[in-house]
């Protein structure tokens, strides 16, 4: 029997951390399945979900909590396999703008209205091309339910990014 694990880690950014998680890993015969992880100011933070053998799961969870003597903080969450959601269809979004306060909190605020989750959100600030003003940019892998009127939901983000003067795509995934 396996067991799945998402593992969340925050801590002062240095070579080898992801390879001292992949061999913890490997070494209670776990599996890596997915990840995301990021240096944002100088911290090193990620998310890895992984299977291994139910036995190996407590001594891997101390192998774990010994990280926190490199200053690395873990939480774990033991998790199950995650089952398809057949009633949803999966959208990405994209939104370029100029960088002001509140774009995100809009944006999510009207997908939750319509219990859209937000399945992976990537974000950044770039300098834009020409000005070098602040350019903000964001990903968002969406599950949209099923019976959701699309032509409603893009009515309301032309709305949005007519306010904040933003563009978006949105497309739906294979």
């Amino acid at each position: 029997m396996k067991t799945y694990m998402v593992i969340s880690c925050v801590g002062d950014d240095r070579p080898g951390l992801v390879e001292l998680l992949a061999k913890l890993i490997r070494q209670h015969d776990g599996n890596w399945l997915e990840s995301r992880m990021a240096n944002l100011s100088g911290k090193f933070a990620g998310i890895i979900r992984i299977s291994l053998p139910a036995s190996n799961a407590q001594a891997f969870s101390a192998a774990l909590a010994e990280l926190g003597a490199f200053g690395t903080r873990i939480a774990v969450e033991i998790t199950e396999e995650p089952a398809p959601h057949p009633e949803h269809s999966v959208f990405r979004l994209d939104v370029i703008g100029h960088d002001r306060s509140g774009i995100v909190e809009e944006i999510s605020s009207e997908l939750a209205r319509r219990h859209i989750n937000v399945m992976e959100f990537d974000s950044e600030l770039t300098n834009a091309p020409m000005s070098g003003e602040p350019l903000f940019m964001a990903e968002a892998i969406i599950q949209v339910p099923s019976n959701l009127d699309l032509d409603d939901l893009c009515e309301k983000l032309d709305q949005i990014a007519d306010s904040l003067m933003l563009e978006y795509t949105l497309e739906e995934r294979d």
